[in-house]
């Protein structure tokens, strides 16, 4: 990737999306991996050819620039657009209006140019941000879920990249309800937290410390805000702990190995997933092949506070923080800004 180029304009329209974008990236990622690292090159080609023609592919982020090789480097870092919905979320009134549908998770892969690691950044869904002018949106600021009910992925990749400035080599677009089905291909999730929930819909409470979970409670343990200590923040900290749970799970239980298991897995999350149509897969699959699960670290990007906004309670970023965040992943120093700021085992507004 050491020539940029960005992409022409984008259209979008309705998907039919199953289980949660995150975990079947995650356990679809990993199996080709595992295909890879076995040294078979005719299975890995064949596997990672047969999934991307079954994903649903759409020109997701026209005019957005891709990472760059530095001079006298092969491999430039790598950065991707992850968003999700909820529609079956109890709170989904707060989330939607007349227009459509928002996304409830926006999170930045980031690749290091070593293939080494990988960081994951979260932008809480209602954090105040100038949101670029796109369908009936005339353009000024607004939660930055809104810029998907306004003109969906593409007009919500277009403000995180004003927001970032950070270039982009793909984007992933699935919807949020699901669980299920990822957790029970691995036989349910041992979830370790730092912190008490209480759960909103059911009596269900997680003291902290270790938890075995099933598909059901997985998912209404990811599902909680009002009762986890940080509101939203707190229900970021709930996913990236089911899915480092996933990770670990997969890779222990050998799942990713199983031709049998690993088939029917794959096919079932390329039915349910859109992707941009210039993110290759096989690209991707090998500059994930040196990564360890150990060395996938999470943040979520730096805030001041809540206040109130003609979009109601909003998110208040830390304008000096997340500059030097996203300065950090667009010069791949996110081991050395993570080591500085290091991330809180609580959420807290």
């Amino acid at each position: 990737m050491a020539d940029a180029h960005t992409r022409g304009p984008a259209s979008t329209r309705r998907r039919k999306k199953k289980s949660p974008w995150y975990l079947k990236l995650l356990v679809t990622i990993g199996a080709m991996l595992m295909v890879a690292s076995a040294g078979s090159y005719i299975a890995f080609v064949g596997l990672t050819n047969r999934y991307e023609n079954k994903v649903d592919k759409e020109d997701i982020l026209g005019g957005i620039p891709m990472p760059e090789a530095a001079e006298g480097e092969t491999n430039a870092a790598m950065n991707f657009l992850m968003l999700g919905s909820d529609s079956r979320d109890i709170e989904s009134t707060e989330q939607t209006d007349s227009t459509g549908s928002r996304s409830d998770t926006i999170m930045i892969v980031h690749i290091d140019k070593d293939r080494r690691g990988a960081f994951i950044v979260s932008i809480p869904r209602d954090s105040y941000v100038n949101v670029p002018a796109g369908g009936k949106w005339r353009g000024g600021k607004n939660k930055i879920n809104a810029a998907f009910s306004f003109g969906g992925a593409n007009l919500t990749a277009k403000t995180v990249y004003e927001l970032t400035n950070v270039p982009l080599n793909g984007a992933v677009i699935v919807n949020f309800a699901g669980v299920h089905a990822m957790v029970s291909a691995v036989g349910g999730v041992r979830v370790c937290i730092p912190y008490k929930v209480k759960s909103s819909f059911t009596t269900k409470v997680w003291e902290k410390g270790c938890h075995d979970m099933g598909p059901d409670e997985a998912e209404e343990f990811m599902r909680q805000r009002k009762g986890t200590p940080g509101g939203d923040l707190g229900r970021i900290k709930n996913q990236q702990h089911v899915l480092k749970a996933l990770a670990g799970k997969a890779t222990e239980t050998g799942i990713l190995s199983n031709p049998v298991k690993l088939d029917r897995l794959l096919t079932t999350t390329a039915e349910s997933l859109t992707i941009d149509k210039n993110m290759n897969l096989r690209d991707l699959a090998f500059a994930l092949k040196g990564i360890d699960p150990n060395n996938i670290k999470f943040a979520t990007v730096p805030i001041l506070g809540t206040m109130t906004t003609d979009a109601g309670s909003s998110v208040q970023l830390d304008d000096a923080g997340a500059k030097e965040l996203f300065a950090a992943i667009r010069e791949d120093r996110t081991d050395a800004w993570l080591a500085a700021h290091p991330q809180p085992e609580v959420a807290s507004l």
